[in-house]
C-alpha cells in the first residue's frame, strides 16, 4: 500500500525547455560542454559552490556579461500550469499520502521561479509538502542513491510503501533499485495530473 509520494519539479510541475540554456549559450558564443562545466554545474546543483562564484566560472572562462549568463542560464524554465497545483492542492488537502518535493535545482533557478510565480502561487505550491527537498540545500543530487536514502530516512518512510515520480529514467532507475515504486513520467506524453489514471496507487 503506498502512503508517501515523492514529486520531481521540473517536467512535472513547471514545465522546461530542457535545451534553452545550451541554445541560449551557443547565442553568446558557447558551443562545447566540458567535463569541468559539468562538474561546476553539479557542484552548483549541491549547493557545494554558491552563485557568485558558479557565475564568476563562466564569466572568466568567456568573457561573457554576467547578466547575460543568468538569464541564459534561467532559459531552461518556462510555465507552472495552473491544472497542476489545483491537482497538487486537493491531493494535500485529501491528507491520504504524506507528500515530498524532491528537486535537482540550485539558488538562480529557484529565485527565478519565486519571482514569475509569484509568492502567493509558490507558497501554495511549497505549502502542499510535508518537506520540499532542494539539491542545493541538502548537499544532494539525483540520481546518487544517497539523496533517495536521505529522504527516505529523515522521514521514516519505508521504501515499498513509497512512489516516486521524475521525468528522468535515471532517477526512476535509481529510486526502483532501493525498492521505491515509480513513474517515469514522460513530459508531452503524460501529466503529473494523470498520476491516478496512469499507475495503480491504492
Amino acid at each position: 500500500m503506498i502512503k508517501n509520494i515523492i514529486f520531481d519539479f521540473g517536467d512535472i510541475f513547471i514545465n522546461l525547455d530542457k535545451q534553452g540554456t545550451y541554445k541560449a549559450m551557443a547565442s553568446l558564443g558557447v558551443t562545447k560542454i566540458s567535463d569541468e562545466m559539468i562538474k561546476v554545474y553539479h557542484n552548483y546543483e549541491k549547493g557545494l559552490l554558491n552563485t557568485e562564484k558558479f557565475i564568476e566560472f563562466f564569466y572568466k572562462k568567456f568573457e561573457i556579461p554576467k547578466n547575460d549568463l543568468i538569464n541564459a542560464w534561467n532559459a531552461v524554465l518556462l510555465d507552472f500550469p495552473v491544472t497542476r497545483l489545483d491537482f497538487l492542492k486537493e491531493l494535500s488537502s485529501s491528507e491520504k499520502y504524506r507528500l515530498f518535493l524532491l528537486s535537482n535545482t540550485n539558488d538562480l533557478h529557484i529565485k527565478w521561479i519565486k519571482n514569475s510565480l509569484g509568492e502567493v502561487f509558490y507558497n501554495e505550491f511549497k505549502n502542499s509538502f510535508e518537506q520540499f527537498y532542494l539539491s542545493h540545500e541538502i548537499n544532494f543530487r539525483k540520481p546518487d542513491s544517497e539523496i533517495y536514502e536521505f529522504v527516505l530516512n529523515e522521514n521514516n518512510l519505508i521504501a515499498e510503501e513509497t512512489f516516486f515520480v521524475d521525468d528522468l529514467k535515471e532517477n526512476t532507475d535509481a529510486a526502483n533499485e532501493l525498492g521505491i515504486h515509480v513513474w517515469n513520467l514522460i513530459p508531452g506524453k503524460d501529466d503529473v495530473t494523470e498520476l491516478f489514471i496512469k499507475n495503480k496507487i491504492n
